[in-house]
């Protein structure tokens, strides 16, 4: 360009963290590659999955850990006690466990209505009780005022593996089909349009729910699932780029069959948002060999929580590392992660 102007660019290596390096985008990504796996590689971590799988003498565990700074600690559809308990339950059964036990440590400022704090452990009881989990231990620290905006919850979780098979990233096959289990983009929505003082015909709920029965149904009918992932953070375009980067293998998935409602398309148009990104609490999508798809799908017709699963796509028997999309023109293009953060502290 004239001038020696230059067009924008996102910084590629930063010195510092920005709140970029939580949105699970292409800054999360260095954060995991270039600090923490090196400094802690080993053979569970590194099958890059929700949780990891872990050998107890004859007996297969999933063990998982969760950090959660939502802000509001309130939205329509859920609270930062509920998207703690299923954030992590969720992610035990992605690796195809049956979740048993949970910690939870809370970060807690000083000055917090002690008000809140009880309404907030209610709900963390209440989803513990409908996920059939018990919290058996924690912790508590508390902050001086202004430094911790409130609440913060940290979270592990136990879970046990009842069956032979195996799930994960490194289990997807070329010529599986890609399943959704519902609509995405509410949860993020939910919470954005409480900060901006959004309204609507009807009231965007967050989907935050456990995903304990699908998953379990989907095993005990004996359907092959091959990988589950639940679609929190950088929603359903960041969870199939991050597999198909694990894997090696390209993933095509077509625009039109994935379902977003009016309300949180509207709400993305007017702050400007693609709702392939925004982040989910209660959404997963599910590899399975194109034999079990009919069944699979009238599995989670029955049990995913307010969803309609369908069919948005497969992996492709070509070695690659891209998610290619059909957009509603009819017209491919590879989904690229965020490179900094679209929708901060919504989980």
């Amino acid at each position: 360009m004239s001038g020696g102007l230059q067009c924008p660019a996102p910084v590629a290596v930063r010195d510092e963290i920005t709140i970029g390096h939580g949105g699970g985008g292409r800054l999360t990504e260095q954060l995991i590659e270039k600090i923490f796996r090196p400094a802690f590689s080993n053979p569970a971590l590194e099958c890059r999955h929700d949780g990891a799988v872990v050998q107890a003498g004859s007996t297969r565990l999933a063990f998982t850990s969760d950090s959660h700074v939502v802000s509001p600690l309130f939205f329509p559809g859920g609270d930062i006690g509920k998207v703690a308990v299923n954030g992590t339950v969720n992610d035990l059964a992605m690796c195809g466990a049956r979740p048993l036990w949970l910690s939870a440590a809370f970060i807690l400022e000083e000055g917090l209505p002690m008000e809140t704090l009880k309404r907030v452990v209610a709900s963390m009881a209440e989803a513990a009780t409908a996920a059939r989990v018990a919290v058996v231990t924690g912790d508590t620290k508390v902050v001086e005022h202004g430094k911790g905006d409130g609440l913060y919850i940290s979270t592990a979780g136990v879970g046990i593996i009842e069956h032979a098979g195996s799930i994960g990233p490194s289990h997807i096959r070329a010529g599986d089909a890609v399943i959704l289990s519902g609509d995405i983009g509410r949860h993020g929505m939910a919470i954005m349009a409480v900060r901006e003082g959004l309204s609507f015909e009807s009231t965007i709920e967050s989907d935050c729910a456990p995903l304990v029965a699908p998953v379990a149904a989907l095993l005990a009918t004996g359907v092959e699932v091959h990988c589950l992932r639940d679609l929190t953070r950088g929603g359903l375009a960041t969870a199939l780029i991050e597999l198909a980067e694990t894997r090696g293998l390209e993933i095509a998935i077509d625009e039109r069959a994935v379902p977003v409602c009016e309300e949180v398309r509207g709400a993305c148009e007017i702050l400007g948002l693609e709702p392939m990104y925004v982040a989910n609490e209660g959404r997963f999508v599910c590899f399975v060999p194109q034999s079990d798809v009919d069944k699979a799908l009238g599995v989670l017709a029955c049990t995913v929580p307010s969803g309609a699963p369908t069919v948005i796509g497969s992996v492709r028997a070509v070695t690659g590392r891209d998610v290619l999309m059909r957009s509603v023109i009819g017209s491919d293009r590879v989904l690229h992660r965020l490179s900094g953060e679209q929708l901060p502290r919504i989980c």
